[in-house]
């Protein structure tokens, strides 16, 4: 089973203790990052592994290698000395594991960790891409059979990504330990089990003073709570969600929540990948079960798709990817998770009688203009660029507009419902509006299909006005259950988990 290492990057030995006992309880060692100490605190490291309490990394980086050590090799192999010397027969007392990099060769540092079976990592850091032969220079790392050989690298597309993924396949019967650094690479953090690597580097989030050891890193409690670390074999069912840059997602927690509640030998994933195609071989070649699809993909999965469901086929749109025997099926559920939502939320069974303003012309927008066009109500398709708005309202004889002073005075026939479907309000642009042109007469009901933030710039204007207002996750909660349906062919299971 890969274990949960806590990287400790704190400027004192004390604070690397403080920060360790709060999240003791998720994870299995710590790694000492000791270039992250103040120089005093250095001498003091030899005490650590007793102190801390379970097994310890020794590591001292190099800025070469992604971490803040500016003195000499001379310095750096003096401090490993200091770490390691003294060895005590109580092992609970030693450092575990010492991190020495694959061009770092002291034959006296090796036979001092070995003789009292501190176990050395072999590391290799890349973090301007991905070597062309992962496989082989993980192979290369291993100078003696005892040793862990460490390869973390820095993707610059979901490509390389791919060729990791590709790589742990290929080094399937070698002791490693093999991640993606970076956003892109979350997945390899949390799939530490399927890859076959040895353990999982996670950081503590919020801490004063205390940033992450590499970029990517997750905090224990995510990697343990939300991603059921703990639960991942090489034969767990896998799902996910993919999209970019796929920041914000509450999917992994509805889904993960259910398999928990559920016992189900299965793990939904983050796939934040920078194009389609990539991400479609990954998906194939690690035998992904299911794929939430959001922007900017629901339209350029369309190719991969052996079958595709009505909805999905006339909007031209597909949330849902499920695999089956020939390939990928398509579905789109954001249709029924919009319209039940917005429903309920007004009290109504269909939108005769309204008039509605949509605000964006892209999947999510396309699933609500269909459902407002079944259930008997007219709109007015709004979007920056007007030749969009016009294709997407065509279909429905609805009216379009650019967002432009035209588009905001049209509102005014359109004004019973406004509903938000643009990424415009979320991190990082979290003051961005895009309606600011419109004033609210706070008659409105107005739906902005974010929910991360809780209450976008722009519903916050409309609620200031007195509008009736309704964030994106209650239909989030609703498409991704009907997602739950397409998965596994039986409805979601709301006697067991309530959302």
């Amino acid at each position: 089973m890969a274990k949960i290492c806590l990287c400790l990057t704190g400027k004192t030995i004390a604070k690397d203790l403080e920060v360790l006992d709060k999240y003791r309880k998720y994870v299995d060692m710590a790694e000492l990052r000791v270039d992250f100490l103040e120089p005093d605190e250095r001498f003091l490291i030899r005490r650590f592994p007793e102190l801390a309490g379970l097994p310890v990394i020794l590591t001292i980086r190099r800025v070469m290698d992604g971490g803040k050590f500016l003195g000499g090799e001379g310095a750096r192999i003096n401090l490993f000395s200091k770490g390691l010397a003294f060895a005590e027969a109580d092992r609970r007392h030693n450092f575990a594991y010492v991190d020495l990099e694959e061009d770092l060769k002291v034959p006296s540092l090796e036979e001092a960790a070995r003789t009292f079976r501190t176990r050395i990592i072999r590391s290799y850091h890349n973090i301007q891409g991905v070597d062309a032969d992962i496989s082989g220079k993980l192979r290369s790392l291993y100078h003696v059979g005892d040793e862990i050989a460490k390869a973390a690298v820095m993707p610059q597309t979901f490509e390389d990504v791919r060729r990791v993924y590709k790589a742990a396949r290929e080094t399937s019967g070698l002791e490693k330990i093999l991640l993606c650094m970076g956003h892109m690479g979350i997945s390899t953090r949390i799939l530490a089990a399927y890859m076959g690597s040895a353990l999982s580097y996670t950081t503590a989030p919020g801490e004063e003073d205390f940033p992450a050891g590499a970029p990517g890193q997750i905090s224990p409690r995510d990697l343990v709570k939300l991603y059921r670390f703990r639960n991942v074999t090489p034969r767990t069912k896998l799902y996910g969600i993919v999209g970019w840059p796929l920041t914000q997602t509450g999917s992994p927690e509805f889904f993960n929540t259910v398999f928990n509640s559920e016992q189900t030998d299965a793990v939904y994933v983050p796939f934040p990948a920078d194009s389609i195609e990539p991400f479609m071989n990954l998906a194939a070649e690690i035998n992904l079960q299911g794929v939430s699809v959001t922007v900017p993909y629901k339209e350029k999965v369309f190719p991969y798709l052996n079958s595709k469901t009505t909805e999905a086929e006339s909007l031209g749109a597909c949330n849902t990817l499920i695999a089956g025997p020939d390939g990928w099926a398509g579905a789109n559920t954001d249709t029924r998770g919009f319209s039940d939502s917005l429903l309920d939320f007004i009290g109504k069974k269909d939108f005769r009688k309204k008039r509605i303003t949509i605000i964006g012309a892209g999947g999510v927008a396309k699933a609500a203009a269909a459902e407002i066009f079944r259930l008997r109500g007219n709109a007015l398709v709004l979007n920056r660029t007007q030749s969009r708005a016009r294709e997407m309202a065509a279909p429905y004889r609805f009216a379009s507009a650019a967002l432009d002073n035209r588009g905001a005075e049209l509102m005014s026939g359109y004004n019973d419902i406004i509903i938000q479907t643009t990424s415009v309000g979320m991190a990082p642009d979290l003051e961005g509006d895009p309606l600011d042109l419109y004033e609210f007469k706070g008659t409105e009901v107005v739906m902005d299909l974010i929910y991360k933030p809780e209450r976008t710039r722009f519903l916050g204007r409309a609620a200031e006005a007195g509008c009736r207002v309704l964030n994106g996750h209650d239909m989030l909660i609703r498409q991704a259950k009907y997602q739950y349906s397409c998965f596994f062919g039986w409805e979601y299971p709301a006697r067991i988990v309530s959302q």
